[in-house]
């Protein structure tokens, strides 16, 4: 997770959201913790939502399997 971190540091120093998206959803596979999971794909929908990405659908659906919209 270290190097993830470091990655999206990177990715948001250099305004790179379509690297955000792809390293939040990442993280969100990553973690063993169901809010932390639903916390990294609320980021990585935020961000596709923002660049018009065609991963905010499929993570809008995670995010609503997992109870977090109604």
């Amino acid at each position: 997770m270290k190097e993830l971190d470091a990655r999206m540091i990177r990715a948001h120093e250099a305004g790179d959201r379509r690297a955000l998206i792809r390293l939040y959803a990442q993280a969100a596979d990553t973690v063993n913790d169901l809010d932390a999971s639903c916390f990294y794909l609320t980021h990585a929908y935020v961000f596709a939502l923002e660049a018009g990405a065609h991963e905010a659908g499929a993570l809008h659906a995670r995010l609503k399997a997992h109870g977090r919209e109604a």
